[in-house]
């Protein structure tokens, strides 16, 4: 296997290597009194080091390759930045290096000084071809050393998400109601009606509902209306009203609905049939009219699953899962795993981004409550770190564990992540 640069990194970073009777390549004396700070930005790896070469002390940077040549195919020998660098680390000292200067750099080779096992064990991780590298080795590790790292991934997870808020936000003016709405609309198409919600949502301005809050009819014939499932004709009275009160208000607000093709039907199950979430969604607009003002005075995990329950649907869906089509004894209210996914992907999600635009830490430790008392998601990725030995208590450590998967054991990011660092420590 090749060593990658990466591996360098970390075996300096945390003195992985063999320190006794150390010594550069022209032989002299070396000791490491510091091995300086990971530089994640342009320039030298490692700043601020400190070493002893014989009877004298340097400090500056220190600069790590895979071979002493990577020092000429990287220009280094041309940009003056590397000019203080105090030592080159290498796994192998294939040529000597000079800097612009003509002094000679040096060198440490490490290529006998990292242990075998802790190599093998380190190509365990990177060449495994199972659904995440340490799928073998995660049921040793301590449930705390998982748990402290799955924080530091749903923070992240969370911060990532409210870059995409925030840019809503700005394109919104600042009105967070009007970007919650837009959010909120997109989670009730879920996976795969995601994409037509949010494109229904951005058609009508959630303060055009506002101004017929008091009349439930006009509200459902402006989402069905909006949402292209208004443009046939009927025989029923209900849609054939709606129909005909939707071609007033779309005049009176210039409305551009969407396409009625790009709803999705196939492959679900009735309740989840987009026309059965728009009309859930008309009567959540009649209830809870600005709902993301209200989400920020509701403490109670209970109170705002109850905004979600015994919404008043129209009757004419208790008998229809589509227009023209007849049913019997339709469910029409959201079930509590719908629920609990709104209250994880977007009343949480506000909460914490909200608390992030105003530095405001209450918001963001009420996010993180809530998070703590949902259920864990039930899906494949989640079922294998399950299966694998990690117990998942709640939707604040299977967000974590998705963000894990995606960012770091997808990519093989073993030496950023916790529980990759403590596995490689057992050697």
């Amino acid at each position: 296997m090749n060593i990658p640069e990466d591996f360098l990194h970390y075996v300096w970073q945390f003195r992985l290597f063999d320190f006794k009777d150390l010594q550069t390549a022209d032989g002299e004396n070396l000791s490491v009194i510091h091995q300086g700070f990971l530089n994640r930005n342009a320039g030298p790896d490692f700043s601020n080091g400190k070493i002893k070469i014989n009877e004298t002390v340097w400090a500056g940077n220190i600069e790590i390759h895979v071979k002493s040549s990577d020092w000429l195919k990287h220009n280094h020998q041309l940009d003056e930045s590397y000019e203080n660098v105090i030592l080159h680390v290498v796994f192998e000292n294939d040529i000597p290096i000079k800097r612009i200067d003509g002094s000679v750099l040096p060198v440490l080779e490490l290529q006998q000084r990292i242990s075998k096992e802790f190599i093998m064990k380190y190509e365990s991780l990177f060449l495994t071809l199972t659904d995440f590298p340490c799928i073998a080795q995660i049921k040793l590790i301590d449930k705390f050393i998982i748990d402290s790292f799955l924080s530091r991934t749903l923070i992240e997870r969370f911060e990532q998400k409210t870059i995409v808020v925030i840019e809503t936000l700005n394109k919104l003016n600042g009105n967070w109601d009007e970007t919650f709405y837009q959010f909120i609309a997109k989670n009730f198409g879920f996976k795969v009606n995601a994409l037509p919600f949010e494109l229904f949502a951005k058609a009508i301005p959630q303060q055009i509902y506002a101004k017929h809050k008091d009349n439930p009819f006009q509200i459902e014939a402006l989402v069905f209306g909006s949402a292209g499932f208004l443009a046939g004709q009927f025989e029923e009275e209900y849609p054939k009203k709606l129909k005909k009160e939707f071609q007033y208000l779309q005049k009176k607000y210039n409305i551009k609905c969407i396409e009625v093709s790009i709803w999705k039907f196939m492959r679900m199950r009735p309740q989840n049939f987009p026309t059965i979430r728009l009309a859930q969604f008309a009567a959540l607009i009649v209830n809870a009219n600005h709902l993301f003002s209200k989400i920020l005075e509701i403490e109670n995990v209970a109170e705002l699953q109850a905004l979600f329950k015994n919404l008043s649907i129209n009757n004419y869906w208790k008998t229809h899962y589509h227009f023209k089509k007849v049913a019997l004894n339709v469910n029409l209210q959201m079930g509590k795993t719908s629920i609990n996914n709104i209250l994880l992907n977007t009343i949480a999600l506000f909460l914490f981004a909200y608390g992030k635009h105003i530095n405001n830490e209450f918001y963001i430790s009420r996010a993180i409550k809530l998070l703590e008392s949902l259920p864990a998601e039930n899906n494949a990725i989640i079922t294998k770190y399950e299966n694998a030995g990690v117990m998942i208590d709640n939707a604040f450590a299977s967000q974590g564990i998705l963000q894990l998967k995606k960012h770091y054991c997808d990519q093989k990011k073993c030496l950023y992540c916790g529980i990759g660092i403590k596995i490689l420590k057992q050697v």
